[in-house]
């Protein structure tokens, strides 16, 4: 273990110092547009750039890493990144945000890609889950971090936006300096969203709704935080509330999923994620302490529903489908990121700032109401024996889909018992 912990180490480091950058820019850049009096509506459209240069980047990144390899594109990211980060700082005016996140959103994305498809490289079937639940944990250790920095600086002047720069540039070196063997390029593959719709509607809708949370919440946790009062170091603290309950339910969802009807399960998680939402918004006056638990129960159904819904998708497919399915499940991931921050911030502007908690809630409510419906048109597919593995994914990224999808392409034969048998609707 501790020999393949050592062959990853470069990329592992890498993944640490650019999550940390990513934790720190993601709440300082709220922080800096509430002090600028920016409206959310405003807020959100900042937002709405960062999702779109992130799910460009989910079609582009592959195609340069093709074509040039993994270090020079990983290289070219890591700069975007920086430069992004420090022109935010330097010009302050919201028109050019947007077009700065827009570019923060292409290479965090396209780094992500680049990082998890080298690090597949390098395990085996033995080591695979140990590694990358090594590397999940450390994107979520990073990102709590980060976002544990900004009350070490002032958000009024540039101080942090440097620190951001600096975080991004230091990514590069154990990458760039590695002698691991370069990576294949990742695999190509085809974008069927309609076709994946009319094979699994639930597991489309649901990725859908995942995106729109997730996005909202992203972008807009931090003006929340601001906006009801709390310090920089409470906000912090919310957000790493929500990520660590996230973490904490990977596994029960998981293997909840695995034994029963995965529909089933995105009932109850959406039932948990209405009525925890509804406590935030009915104790958003109360203590900080109060406000990090009912966090950690949002978060413990906020991103791992998304791990769900690939994971039924992935059962309805068959083995050669595995990487268009995963591809579809993420561009509509993506699609639904970028209208989070659009549908939220406006009502955030007019009703005040537990309304995120108020549209989460909506959001939960038909994410649940949708996967009941299903359950009651069709019953448990039956034309594929086995179910895929769940992969738990603390934060979805463009990368993990890729990593998910050619897992489930080699895994051993004889787990499927009919490949040629139709999917069934779901």
């Amino acid at each position: 273990m501790l020999a393949s912990l050592r062959s990853v180490f470069s990329l592992i480091l890498s993944t640490l110092l650019m999550m940390i950058g990513f934790g720190l820019a993601s709440y300082v850049l709220p922080v800096r547009s509430v002090v600028e009096g920016w409206s959310t509506l405003i807020i959100s459209l900042i937002a709405t750039g960062y999702t779109l240069g992130f799910t460009l980047s989910c079609i582009v990144t592959p195609k340069f890493v093709a074509r040039v390899g993994h270090v020079r594109v990983f290289a070219a990211l890591i700069t975007l990144l920086s430069i992004a980060i420090l022109m935010c700082g330097l010009v302050v005016d919201w028109r050019a945000w947007i077009f700065f996140r827009a570019i923060s959103g292409f290479a965090i994305s396209g780094s992500y890609l680049v990082i998890e498809s080298w690090l597949n490289e390098r395990v085996t079937n033995e080591n695979r889950g140990m590694l990358f639940s090594v590397y999940l944990i450390t994107t979520m250790v990073g990102t709590i971090g980060g976002q544990y920095l900004v009350p070490l600086g002032d958000p009024t002047n540039s101080s942090l936006f440097i620190l951001c720069g600096v975080l991004f540039s230091l990514a590069l070196l154990p990458t760039a300096l590695s002698s691991s063997a370069m990576p294949a390029p990742p695999a190509q593959a085809n974008f069927d969203v309609p076709g994946l719709f009319r094979r699994s509607p639930v597991a489309v809708v649901g990725a859908f709704l995942a995106g729109a949370m997730a996005g909202a919440w992203l972008n807009l946790g931090g003006v929340f935080t601001q906006k009801i009062g709390l310090s920089t170091a409470e906000g912090a603290t919310l957000l790493a509330a929500l990520l660590t309950g996230s973490a904490i339910s990977q596994i029960p969802i998981g293997r909840a999923s695995d034994r029963m009807d995965r529909r089933i399960v995105m009932v109850a998680c959406g039932i948990v994620g209405v009525a925890s939402c509804l406590a935030m918004v009915a104790f958003v006056d109360a203590s900080p302490m109060a406000l990090y638990v009912i966090a950690a129960f949002v978060g413990s159904v906020l991103f791992p529903i998304y791990a769900l819904n690939v994971a039924h998708a992935n059962d309805l497919a068959r083995p050669n489908e595995y990487v268009e399915v995963s591809s579809g499940m993420m561009i509509t991931y993506g699609i639904g990121t970028i209208s989070g921050p659009l549908m939220v911030g406006p009502v955030m502007d007019r009703f005040g700032p537990p309304a995120l908690f108020v549209v989460l809630a909506l959001y939960f409510a038909l994410y649940a109401a949708y996967a009941t419906l299903r359950i009651a048109r069709r019953s448990q597919k039956d034309g594929l024996v086995a179910k895929t593995d769940f992969q738990a994914n603390t934060m979805p990224t463009p990368g993990m889909e890729a990593v998910n999808a050619m897992n489930q392409a080699i895994r051993p034969a004889g787990l499927v018992e009919d490949d040629t048998a139709p999917a069934r609707s779901s």
